[in-house]
């Protein structure tokens, strides 16, 4: 479950975000006249991770009229959902703006036209970054894609094939960038500039700590003991996306025309993104009872295009899927109790620890597949 397969939030007054942002534009293009931002919505169900605003920008410059659209990124009020790798990170879309400057100048993986981060949160309540609207088709999660949707109704099984080897395409072309060149130190929190798995987990446990607020969470408590105790010392560290995944990718003719969503960005060896990448494989198929599309790889087939791309052998796949099933189970603790608080859930709901998630983390400790 994610959160866009939440049921949706209150909406709020969309004025102040049409105004801020008719300013903002206005500073950023100083010879525009008349720019005028309208047909501006924000998806009922985004802003659990980092709201997400889309929007049309008219305007006048050299007596010709111009009209874009444009997506933005906005800081949720009590920051972002995935655990602060560093203080450099701490604003959740400025360490994504970052990143994505970064992918961008290595040319490496396609990504929407960026405008600057906004640090000033007075301009539309929160700091943001904008971007342009990429279009394309992104894979559902409600209802998951392999339940219903463009991959179920009218993708051929070459086309579900091309889609998912692209994908893994992609994320090899990610994991060439250098990290040491490419300006990044600022993702690594250990003492000597040597980053490493231990360093993850302890962030982890750090988090669930303080997100569980003194509740008790054994499955968790498990994992990150076993995720300890069982460290493949893979040495092999790169820049990983965090959150590699079909749904984090804008598609056109089943080719990513847009790579998406880089909050959980982190120095890690990059197989962690393979595990979050098999992991949610597991969670869309299995874990829902749902038959593989016809087309679709399997993991191990998966697992080898991947190293076919990138050059790479994946070591410790399954160590790699745990981990990538701990990160999800602790993120939801933080997404769980949002929706509570937004009135989405009861009160006295054990969602936080008691969900799909941590039951998928606890088959992948009982069975190592």
């Amino acid at each position: 479950m994610t959160a866009s397969e939440t049921a949706p939030k209150p909406q709020k007054d969309l004025t102040p975000y049409i105004r801020g942002l008719e300013g903002w534009f206005g500073r950023q293009w100083p010879s525009a006249e008349a720019i005028s931002v309208h047909d501006l919505s924000i998806p009922m169900a985004t802003g659990f991770s980092n709201e997400t605003v889309f929007f049309d920008v008219a305007w006048t410059a050299d007596g010709e009229t111009h009209e874009r659209r444009f997506v933005a990124r906005v800081e949720p009020v009590d920051g972002g959902l995935f655990p602060v790798q560093t203080p450099a990170c701490r604003i959740s879309v400025e360490l994504q703006h970052r990143i994505m400057e970064v992918v961008e100048r290595a040319g490496v993986a396609p990504l929407p036209p960026l405008l600057p981060y906004e640090p000033d949160p007075s301009i539309i309540g929160q700091p943001f970054f904008v971007m342009d609207f990429v279009p394309g088709v992104i894979p559902a999660d409600t209802p998951r894609y392999t339940q219903a949707g463009f991959l179920v109704d009218d993708a051929t099984p070459e086309e579900r094939q091309r889609m998912v080897e692209n994908g893994l395409e992609t994320l090899a072309g990610l994991h060439s960038i250098d990290w040491k060149k490419a300006d990044v130190g600022w993702l690594d929190s250990t003492p000597d500039g040597t980053p490493c798995v231990a360093e993850q987990v302890r962030i982890y446990r750090e988090y669930v700590e303080t997100e569980l607020r003194g509740r008790e969470h054994p499955i968790m408590e498990r994992a990150l003991q076993w995720l300890a105790d069982n460290d493949p010392r893979d040495e092999r560290i790169g820049l990983s996306w965090g959150d590699a995944r079909l749904g984090n990718m804008i598609w056109q003719d089943y080719r990513s025309a847009a790579v998406v969503d880089w909050e959980a960005c982190a120095l890690l060896p990059t197989e962690a993104d393979v595990g979050w990448w098999i992991m949610f494989d597991r969670m869309s198929h299995e874990d829902l009872g749902a038959e593989r599309l016809p087309g679709f790889p399997t993991r191990d087939e998966m697992i080898a295009h991947y190293e076919r791309a990138s050059g790479r052998e994946v070591r410790a796949a399954h160590y790699w899927e745990v981990f990538g099933a701990m990160r999800f189970c602790a993120i939801f603790i933080k997404l769980a109790d949002r929706l509570i608080h937004y009135g989405l859930a009861p009160p006295d709901s054990t969602v936080p620890v008691d969900n799909a998630v941590a039951e998928a983390v606890e088959r992948l400790l009982d069975n190592p597949y």
